[in-house]
């Protein structure tokens, strides 16, 4: 499997490059295009019960899609719902975390879980509920708007608003806190934001879907009796 991503960091889409017999899982909705000689299976990756905890919990669809390569020089080309960035993330038999709505394919060595976050995201946009994903092989992962990379070493801290987290790695430490008191988290629009600890590779997205719809509702006309 070999991953180009082009038009970043507006528009990126991915085009994923599979051997023969090869084959790689993608969210649902996420294909934009394909070579011949690839051959589509959709399932729930694990069953209904897990299929509905990506869903109901995990903020992804029910069913995903496994496009397998029959032939030479296939490919598969996806892209994320939002304007933005994609990047490909390598794992080595590690676990990594993600928000809703960032997992965009992968290997299909790769298992892709929900798992409870804890008390300490209820405020959080990433919801009670993380994507867990877990194994060897790439992970295409997307953004709304462009996507930043940063590895923090043993015992660095990084605070990050809540609505800019894409994903980090297991070994990243991470707690959710009020940006300053409440007066400047009620009036001065910063909400909750995650402070990490490393060591380990965070993501970060340069715009955020409710600071977007924040100032898109209001302007949307609405039925007046």
């Amino acid at each position: 499997m070999r991953t180009e991503i082009s038009f970043s960091p507006a528009f990126a889409m991915a085009t994923i490059h599979l051997d023969p017999g090869e084959a790689v899982k993608a969210e649902a909705g996420a294909m934009m295009a394909m070579s011949p000689g690839v051959e589509i299976q959709t399932s729930t990756q694990g069953g209904v019960l897990k299929g509905l905890k990506r869903s109901v919990l995990g903020g992804e669809s029910f069913f995903m899609n496994t496009f397998r390569a029959t032939g030479p020089d296939a490919h598969v080309v996806v892209a994320p719902s939002l304007p933005g960035d994609v990047v490909h993330w390598e794992l080595t038999g590690q676990t990594v975390y993600l928000q809703s709505g960032s997992y965009l394919a992968s290997s299909e060595s790769i298992d892709i879980d929900t798992k409870w976050g804890g008390a300490k995201t209820f405020f959080s946009s990433e919801g009670l509920f993380m994507l867990k994903c877990t194994g060897t092989g790439q992970m295409v992962v997307s953004s709304y708007g462009a996507i930043q990379a940063m590895d923090l070493a043993a015992g660095q801290t990084y605070v990050v608003d809540s609505g800019h987290m894409v994903g980090w790695g297991d070994g990243v430490q991470y707690q959710v806190r009020k940006a300053g008191n409440w007066k400047s988290t009620i009036l001065g629009g910063e909400g909750f934001v995650v402070e990490l600890t490393g060591p380990g590779r965070i993501y970060l997205q340069t715009r955020s879907e409710a600071s977007f719809l924040e100032w898109l509702l209001p302007k949307l006309p609405t039925n007046r009796s």
